[in-house]
């Protein structure tokens, strides 16, 4: 056995054991939700006759919050706990694999490998997701626990990764987001002129991956030069005993141009991609986890203008336009639903005319058409008929000149292959 899926404990000849693993049936899944089944083996290897009391498997899972002088101190019923401790329980369970016959104190298990088979399911209320941060964490495990007469017990453990599924395509995180804010530079009888700031979102609801794209108006009436940019922001939010620690991260950033006095910007789909991150965690009393998008504008010598926009980071992705809310199309600026899909507005192409002459231009123009005469034949529209390209198609680059000439000419030359 190697790496996780063989994750093993030494436990030493004195034991007569040489080794006791635990491997889950399907190595390649990631991860668990509440209602599935987790099942696997305990494996056991022995280099002599072992008397053992009971196997049994443990499934555990909770939430603990915590910090002060003591903060790896167990919460216990003595009292031995650190200042702020809080702990919630998701998941207990308890299987015996071997025990002994009744009436038999022992079972004595024969030199060479065993393989115990287990099978539990979770439990089928939401089960929160798997997490790890400063002032705690929500943790599952698997353990197995050999019990021998006369021998300290020996165990083998698995972390359980386990996710609370967020659809975005619910109603409420379809929803668009938008904001306005404005404000005055400078103080007193000193005011340069306002900064104006609208943003907004599809919706609130996006997943690991995704590119958000950001709409936005910036206006700048101060005299200063300004900066706006957008970021992620990740929040902790931890209670324990009454007492609340709250962490701030910022986990994805973009920026843009900067905007003279007396100019605006428009972001028409600026994107900011998602890093992968744990998804929101709404559903803990103990530990939170939010995010946010801030579209902020930087100003020399002031506090920044700043809108934060809820954003829930789930596990189900969006699923297309059927399930897009009308009012996504309705924004400060006068842009379609179609546009609001799209990422920044694509350059155009250029003009043909721009690649041919006037010479060219007038050579190739087509005389007008004339109404088509409707007698003894049936007439159709003027627009119906399919009239010829006004202008040539653009001539393929080459470095070598078609029309080569003796003469060096100072007029600008068009190539019409």
């Amino acid at each position: 056995m190697g790496g996780e899926a063989g994750s093993t404990a030494a436990l030493g000849l004195e034991g007569r054991v040489k080794s006791l693993g635990l491997v889950f049936e399907d190595e390649r899944k990631g991860c668990y939700s509440s209602g599935e089944t987790v099942a696997g083996h305990v494996l056991l290897e022995a280099t002599e006759p072992v008397a053992l009391s009971a196997l049994r498997l443990e499934a555990q899972g909770r939430a603990t919050a915590a910090w002060g002088p003591r903060a790896s101190a167990r919460i216990s019923a003595s009292g031995a706990a650190p200042p702020a401790a809080s702990e919630v329980e998701y998941l207990n369970v308890r299987l015996s694999l071997r025990e002994p016959p009744a009436g038999e104190a022992i079972i004595l298990l024969q030199p060479g490998k065993h393989e115990f088979p287990f099978r539990f399911q979770l439990p089928s209320e939401p089960l929160v997701t798997s997490f790890t941060g400063k002032y705690g964490s929500i943790q599952y495990c698997v353990k197995a626990v050999l019990e021998r007469p006369k021998v300290p017990d020996q165990s083998v453990k698995r972390e359980l990764q386990v996710v609370s599924h967020v659809d975005v395509n619910t109603p409420a995180l379809l929803t668009p987001v938008l904001k306005t804010q404005e404000k005055m530079v400078g103080c007193w009888f000193f005011t340069s002129g306002p900064v104006s700031l609208s943003a907004k979102i599809e919706r609130k609801g996006y997943c690991n991956g995704e590119a958000i794209p950001i709409y936005a108006e910036i206006e700048n009436c101060s005299s200063r030069l300004i900066v706006p940019k957008a970021a992620i922001f990740q929040t902790q939010t931890y209670l324990a005993s009454g007492k609340t620690k709250t962490v701030r991260h910022m986990v994805a950033n973009v920026r843009g141009n900067h905007i003279a006095s007396g100019s605006t910007d428009t972001w028409n789909g600026k994107t900011l991609k998602i890093p992968p991150v744990t998804p929101s965690i709404l559903d803990c009393c103990i530990i939170r986890v939010d995010y946010s998008l801030a579209v902020y504008i930087h100003i020399p010598g002031a506090k920044k203008l700043m809108l934060e926009l809820p954003l829930v980071i789930g596990t189900i992705p969006y699923n297309g336009f059927g399930s897009r809310n009308p009012s996504a199309s309705q924004f400060s600026m006068d842009m379609s639903w179609l546009t609001l899909t799209l990422p920044e507005q694509p350059e155009a192409p250029p003009n043909y005319a721009d690649v041919v002459s006037e010479e060219e231009f007038s050579r190739h123009v087509p005389p007008y058409p004339q109404p088509p005469d409707c007698e003894g034949e049936a007439c159709y529209p003027m627009f119906a008929c399919i009239q010829e390209f006004r202008f040539q198609p653009p001539p393929l680059y080459s470095e070598v000149d078609p029309h080569p000439s003796d003469v060096e000419d100072t007029q600008p030359v068009s190539f019409v292959l």
